[in-house]
C-alpha cells in the first residue's frame, strides 16, 4: 500500500461549539505554536508567580491604607549610618543597582548561549549569580539590623505593626526566589563550561544536544526577579 501524508490541506476540520473549544486548548496547534515546552511552561509558572507577587503587593498597600496607626517612615527606617551620618535607603539603592546590573549579564549570558561560545557564556552566567548571591547578602544583612532593632512580624517601634509582617513575607519570598536563581545558575553555568549543550550529555536539563534555549529559560526567570524587585523598590521603599 502507498504511504500517504498529510498536509496542511489536509487536516481534520475543526469541530463545531465546545468540542472545537476543547479541541483548541487539548492541543499546541494554535497555542505556543513553535515554542518548546520548557519555554511555554516557564511563561506560566511566571505568570502565576506575578499572581502571587501582586497579591502581596496588594494586601500590603490595602494594610497600608487602612491602618490608622502611622505607618513607619522608610527612610528613616532602612537608614545606614556612614561616617556618623544616616544616610537614608543607600543599601537600598545598592542592592537595587546590583540586581539591576545582574539582568544585564544574564541578557549578555543567553547573547553568547546561542553563539554557542560556551566560556563568555559560563563566565557571565557565573557573574550573575555572583551577583544575585551578593544582593541575598546584603539583604541578610538589611533582615539582621531590622531584627536587632525590634523588628517583628507582630510589632516593630516606629508604628503600625503591620509592617514588619508586610517587610518579612515580601521581601523573605522575593529573597528565596533569587537564591534559587542563584542555585540553578551555578547548575546551568557548570553544564555550558563542560560542554555538556554540545555533547548531548545525559542529565538534567541536557537530554539533547545543542540546547542551549535552557540558558534563555534561565534568563526568562531572572529578569522575572529583577522586575518584581522594581514593584517591592517602588511600593514598599519610596512610598
Amino acid at each position: 500500500m502507498a504511504e500517504t501524508t498529510l498536509t496542511h490541506t489536509d487536516q481534520a476540520p475543526r469541530p463545531e461549539g465546545w468540542q472545537g473549544i476543547a479541541a483548541d486548548w487539548a492541543s499546541d496547534q494554535r497555542a505556543f505554536k513553535n515554542v518548546s515546552w520548557g519555554k511555554a511552561m516557564m511563561w506560566i509558572f511566571l505568570l502565576s508567580d506575578t499572581f502571587i507577587f501582586g497579591c502581596f503587593l496588594l494586601s500590603y498597600m490595602t494594610a497600608r491604607i487602612s491602618t490608622r496607626v502611622p505607618w513607619p517612615n522608610p527612610s528613616e527606617v532602612f537608614a545606614l549610618r556612614i561616617g556618623g551620618s544616616e544616610i537614608p535607603l543607600i543599601l537600598i539603592a545598592i542592592m537595587t543597582f546590583v540586581l539591576i546590573s545582574s539582568s544585564g549579564t544574564m541578557a549578555m549570558a543567553v547573547n553568547f548561549g546561542y553563539r554557542r561560545d560556551r566560556r563568555k557564556t559560563a563566565i557571565l552566567m557565573l557573574l550573575t549569580a555572583a551577583l544575585g548571591a551578593t544582593f541575598v547578602g546584603m539583604q541578610a544583612f538589611e533582615w539582621t539590623k531590622l531584627i536587632t532593632e525590634g523588628v517583628r512580624p507582630w510589632g516593630n517601634p516606629w508604628g503600625a505593626a503591620q509592617f514588619g509582617s508586610s517587610f518579612f513575607m515580601i521581601t523573605g519570598f522575593h529573597g528565596t526566589h533569587v537564591t534559587i536563581g542563584v542555585i540553578f545558575l551555578i547548575i546551568i553555568a557548570r553544564k555550558v563550561w563542560r560542554g555538556d549543550f554540545d555533547t548531548g550529555r545525559p542529565g538534567f536539563f541536557t537530554s539533547r544536544r545543542g540546547r542551549y534555549e535552557n540558558v534563555e529559560i534561565m534568563g526568562l526567570y531572572w529578569h522575572f526577579v529583577d522586575l518584581v524587585w522594581v514593584f517591592i523598590f517602588a511600593f514598599f521603599y519610596l512610598w
